[in-house]
């Protein structure tokens, strides 16, 4: 286990006015903190990548904790749909762009503020440039691509990581600073497979796991700034709303590992090992997709085959295809043996990653002819049924 006081990662800025002291004395009075590091703050750079649930609470908290210049990248507009949990931004900032809208709310929380503001999505030919001219990044993207990328990055530019990712009714927050302990390429050495784990958009988020883990991410960001305290270094923080709980995970740097000196195109790498046996080209495989308007067919045809849905029990509360059987992703490995064999397999989802992911592991495991709905129930509801209310 990692358990080390580290060097703060900035130096001092200028003695603090008058004004600035007042704001910040019940921090400044704090055991170990001082007015020393209130100006690491004020002096810091801080890059937040993402502007969502996770960044809509960790820009106004380091903004009020007194972080000096704040860089916020994301290439989205705000929409109806993130109100509920990214607090940052209000139902005037509908159609706005997320960074415009973030920064606005940080220059009523305090002007003297610096914002650096990217409205554009962080990639592999401008992450470097990008982070170079920060002290640290605080990862709060929804993408396993991105946080891969950033991971890389930071590591090549030297700088430290403050992560975070939040899922259903839990969350996970940790930091990576390659120069001092492990990173997340040691934690998760592979992205997953594209659709293998549902995004916030299919499966959902509580609004106060948003909050617990961009507190986490805030506290872990000053820690590192100021060098007071002990950061989540090598360690994982897991928070379970539904329980109360927290747990934590130790993990090491891979001694076996390379080092990271260039950046991958992370949306390429996968979980899943290269197949070593294919399908006789003698036995023609059905495709793995199929439209919303040929599965209307099939119903009306009335053919036998299975319809399975693979999405949370909450989503199909809001939305089913009538006949449907609805059986989650991480059920379908226990019930595989009820799912009848001798007719064709259909499944469904919200958008589609994840009844295609569960139709090619049912394809490895008896079931040849299985079949994804492309574009999932909002597909079926654009092009079947307009009136089926969808999320």
């Amino acid at each position: 286990m990692i358990m080390q006081n580290l060097p703060a990662a900035v130096s001092p800025g200028p003695e603090l006015d008058a004004e600035r002291a007042a704001r910040y004395a019940r921090q400044v009075i704090l055991p170990g903190f001082g007015t020393e590091s209130q100006r690491r703050l004020a002096n810091a750079r801080v890059l937040v990548v993402g502007a969502g649930g996770i960044g809509s609470n960790v820009i106004p908290s380091i903004a009020a904790a007194g972080v000096g210049t704040i860089g916020i990248i994301d290439a989205d507009v705000v929409e109806p749909s993130n109100l509920a949990r990214q607090t940052i931004h209000g139902p005037a900032d509908i159609g706005r762009s997320k960074v415009a809208s973030a920064t606005d709310s940080v220059r009523i929380i305090d002007p003297l503020v610096r914002v650096i503001g990217f409205e554009t999505a962080i990639t592999a030919a401008n992450a470097i440039d990008i982070l170079r001219d920060f002290d640290l990044v605080v990862d709060g993207s929804d993408n396993f691509p991105t946080r891969y990328l950033v991971n890389d990055a930071a590591a090549i530019v030297g700088i430290p990581l403050v992560w975070g990712a939040v899922h259903q009714y839990g969350g996970q927050a940790g930091v990576c600073w390659a120069a001092h302990g492990p990173h997340y390429r040691d934690l998760f050495p592979v992205p997953p497979a594209p659709g293998e784990i549902a995004s916030c958009a299919e499966a959902g988020v509580l609004s106060s796991v948003c909050a617990v883990i961009g507190a986490i991410l805030s506290a872990e960001t000053i820690k590192l700034l100021t060098g007071v305290g002990t950061p989540l270094l090598g360690r994982v923080t897991s928070y379970d709303a539904r329980q109360g709980t927290f747990r934590e995970l130790d993990y090491q740097r891979d001694p076996d590992a390379a080092a990271i000196t260039e950046l991958t195109n992370t949306e390429l790498t996968t979980m899943n090992e290269p197949e070593t046996e294919t399908e006789p080209e003698s036995v023609p495989q059905p495709p793995l997709g199929i439209t919303a308007t040929e599965l209307d067919g099939l119903l009306t045809e009335g053919a036998p085959f299975s319809l399975i849905d693979v999405r949370e029990p909450w989503e199909a509360a809001i939305a089913a295809i009538d006949g449907s059987r609805l059986l989650p992703m991480q059920e379908i490995l226990d019930a595989i043996d009820t799912i009848d064999r001798s007719i064709p397999l259909v499944l469904y989802c919200h958008h589609g990653p994840r009844s295609n992911s569960a139709a090619e592991y049912l394809r490895k495991n008896g079931f040849p002819g299985a079949q994804s709905l492309v574009g999932g129930i909002d597909a079926w509801a654009r092009d079947v049924d307009p009136t089926l209310r969808t999320y």
